[in-house]
């Protein structure tokens, strides 16, 4: 069981290297979001493929047209995510962005409580030991934006907003049905949906993407693949309340990253709100 409460902590260290890594790629000026978003999932694909063939697992329930409807709606709301998380990377730096990414883990908790009491309430929990922490590490990542009295809003910050709400959204209503697919297999086909529709939506033009960056975008892939896994497995075997509060450990090693490799400056309201997500977390789990 030890094992498993480290399964969300790998999550974390896993996204705060896939971010700093995704924005080292897209800062590159000839690479474009719509070129990114297409060869990002097909490394996600050619990542998965050799444990797609031990590990797929897919049930009949899986299969019903209830069912089916669920996992179209996780597919488009991750494009629209993804869409909005890589336009506001491509311009922005990511300390600035994370006050508005690290929402992403707030609004998972807030819609599960919700959805909690609409739908299936064994799916999702209604801890106030771990709503309240999360609640309040929220608010003050928000309070940490706020610049000579006004909040610093803008397209790109508001853009990640967005990218974090759809992210929550569509892991929230994969809970439904994750229980009838396994982790791997349940990745592989939304990220094979996603691959599909934005290779025909958006026709990029690949062949100016250097073979460096290619390499670049295929180890970020496998890093996402670490990732998510890691929150599927988390959510079917710890629940979402504390996979997704470990996960907030996530923007503490990205500020870390992003000043260790990116040479961005962290600042002092990005300690104090390290140090918030820090203590949230520790209340959480000895409450």
């Amino acid at each position: 069981m030890s094992f498993l409460y480290g399964v969300p902590i790998i999550g974390a260290v896993a996204l705060a290297t896939g971010t700093v890594l995704e924005k080292t790629i897209l800062k590159v000026k000839n690479i474009n979001v719509k070129q990114y978003q297409t060869l990002g999932f097909l490394a996600i694909i050619i990542t998965m493929l050799p444990f797609v063939w031990f590990l797929w697992r897919i049930e009949s329930q899986a299969l019903t047209l209830g069912n089916l409807g669920i996992l179209g709606a996780v597919v488009i709301f991750s494009i629209v995510a993804n869409l909005f998380t890589f336009y506001s990377m491509k311009w922005e730096k990511v300390s600035n962005l994370e006050p508005a990414k690290i929402l992403e883990p707030l609004f998972v908790i807030v819609l599960a409580i919700i959805f909690s009491f609409v739908l299936d309430s064994s799916l999702y929990e209604r801890n106030l030991n771990i709503l309240v922490p999360a609640i309040i590490a929220g608010l003050a990542l928000v309070f940490s934006h706020i610049k000579k009295h006004h909040l610093n809003f803008n397209k790109y910050f508001i853009f990640a907003i967005f990218g974090s709400f759809f992210f929550a959204l569509e892991l929230v209503i994969s809970r439904l049905i994750l229980d009838f697919y396994s982790p791997i297999s349940f990745y592989f086909i939304r990220c094979l949906s996603i691959f599909v529709i934005s290779l025909i939506a958006f026709r990029p033009n690949l062949k100016g993407v250097s073979t460096k960056i290619k390499w670049q975008i295929l180890i970020a892939g496998a890093i996402w693949v670490v990732y998510r896994v890691m929150i599927y497995y988390g959510y079917l075997h710890l629940g979402i309340a504390f996979t997704t509060l470990t996960i907030m450990l996530g923007p503490v090693f990205i500020y870390l990253f992003a000043w260790k490799f990116l040479r961005e400056k962290i600042e002092m309201r990005n300690i104090i709100v390290a140090a918030i997500i820090v203590a949230s977390i520790l209340y959480a789990l000895i409450t």
